[in-house]
């Protein structure tokens, strides 16, 4: 069973994790299109961090970040191993329970070009394709999509 709990990402296995999605992230666009929180941004007030495990192996991470006018998803990453098993699904659940409970409207988010599943996810749990947002700029490989919460 997949068990979605708010977490320190300073903690080792969650830490590994996020390293490896900060490294995909760098193989596939370039730096100044790399818009990834550093582990310790992920604890700031304002953040809410949660990793998804299975016994007790870290599976996936996931963050939402509340703005006064919406909530940013955040370091959404599923280990290679554990894709094609909800772990991302049940992630995203927990992040838009997180901003209803905060309040929040509306879920925004960016991501890469080059990451169809995401754009696949996404777009199951509702989210469509938006203008730029927050402090982001418009940048070549970036996509943004959004969700009403109603």
């Amino acid at each position: 069973m997949i068990i979605v709990a708010e977490t320190d990402p300073r903690e080792p296995e969650t830490t590994a994790l996020l390293k490896q999605s900060h490294a995909l992230m760098e193989s596939l666009f370039p730096p100044e299109d790399n818009f990834y929180l550093d582990i310790d941004d992920l604890v700031s007030p304002d953040i809410k961090f949660y990793t998804a495990r299975e016994g007790g192996t870290v599976l996936g991470t996931g963050a939402i970040a509340l703005k006064p006018d919406y909530a940013e998803v955040k370091s959404m990453f599923v280990a290679e191993s554990a894709r094609g098993k909800g772990v991302a699904g049940a992630i995203l659940r927990q992040l838009e329970d997180t901003a209803r409970d905060a309040g929040v409207q509306i879920m925004k988010l960016e991501t890469g070009d080059l990451l169809h599943a995401a754009h696949r996810l996404y777009e199951r749990h509702g989210f469509t394709r938006c203008g730029v947002f927050g402090p982001y700029i418009i940048a070549g490989s970036s996509i943004f999509m959004e969700k009403p919460l109603t």
